[in-house]
């Protein structure tokens, strides 16, 4: 178990502009400010063999012989009891049976979007010879990764970032399709995305109107998302993308407050936060921030990050500053 230190500056490395706050708490701090059911304990996990080496095989004393070395083969007698025959010079042989499966008479990918709610969009994808295959989806810079179903199948909600909100729904093989609509409600709300590659340990946390962490007001992918909630102006939601069972996924979590509905004023806190795991300590890992702006622009952020050693798993690395927050009034 980690000793219990005081909260200090962490050593990393941020690609971003100056001014990022960014401190590090020990995992009993953590527990302090999430609770402990909100934040399981971290098991440590064995390495997993990527199975990417190159195997090399040795081989020694090998002898090297010509073919012109090769003895001559006597030629066999004929006896004189052997009887000759002649054949037809056309024989019908039997068929051979086709070990190809045929092609599956409908493989067209087909892609469509339907606008929910909340500035959502219903992603549906038809892909009969494609089942259970990773593929990319990408949204104005928004990037998540999905797999088929074993029908080829795909059916996601996703938060549009623009009004003319296009979706591009990519394979590994460069297949794909795309589906487009549009989004009359989009500027009825807030909206902010983080995303990132792999087991990096990022978090985007949300503490609207003074909440502290692990109160009501506290959004973060620990607590039950409340779409309703969030449609009828009550408080924020945030929604997590990508399919993390594929390998190397592409995930992100999206934020969103209802800004044309809500009844109060005041400010919303976001932070983006890191879990050192034994995933990620020692590593350096990448993030992106996606903003939405007052003049519908979208405002993007690279982050570069260098994760303390393994000593300090279990402990939060915040940054306060790599996205704006929110200031709301009433309507």
């Amino acid at each position: 178990m980690l000793r219990k230190k005081e909260i200090i500056t962490a050593v990393g490395t941020l690609a971003i502009a100056a001014g990022i706050g960014f401190v590090m708490q020990s995992g009993e701090t953590a527990k302090e400010r999430y609770g402990a059911a909100g934040r399981p304990d971290v098991t440590a996990v064995a390495p997993v063999e990527t199975g990417n080496a190159e195997v090399l095989l040795e081989v020694q004393q090998i002898e090297l012989t010509s073919a012109t070395d090769v003895p001559a083969i006597a030629t066999p007698s004929v006896e004189p009891m052997v009887q000759r025959v002649s054949a037809s010079a056309t024989v019908d042989l039997p068929p051979i049976e086709q070990d190809i499966a045929p092609l599956a008479e409908n493989c067209a990918i087909e892609a469509q979007a339907a606008p929910l709610p909340g500035a959502m969009v219903n992603l549906m994808l038809s892909a009969p010879c494609a089942a259970n295959e990773r593929l990319t989806i990408h949204h104005n810079g928004l990037m998540f990764t999905e797999a088929t179903g074993a029908d080829g199948m795909l059916d996601v909600v996703v938060p549009a970032l623009t009004e003319q909100a296009v979706f591009i729904m990519a394979f590994s093989n460069g297949d794909g399709a795309v589906a487009q609509t549009v989004i009359d409600d989009l500027y009825g709300y807030d909206r902010v995305a983080l995303q990132w590659r792999g087991q990096a340990g990022f978090q985007l946390h949300a503490r609207e109107f003074g909440a502290d962490y692990g109160a009501t007001g506290h959004i973060w992918a620990g607590v039950e998302p409340d779409v309703a909630g969030m449609i009828g102006g009550q408080h924020g939601f945030l929604m997590q993308l990508g399919n993390r069972d594929v390998a190397q996924p592409l995930v992100a979590e999206v934020y969103t407050f209802p800004t044309s509905k809500t009844a109060q004023d005041g400010t919303i806190d976001l932070s983006v936060e890191a879990e050192v795991t034994t995933q990620n300590c020692g590593l350096e890992v990448e993030a992106q921030s996606i903003e939405m702006t007052e003049n519908g622009s979208l405002k993007t952020q690279d982050l570069t990050l260098a994760v303390p050693g393994c000593d300090a798993v279990g402990s939060f690395l915040v940054l306060n500053n790599l996205v704006s927050d929110l200031k709301v009034a009433s309507n």
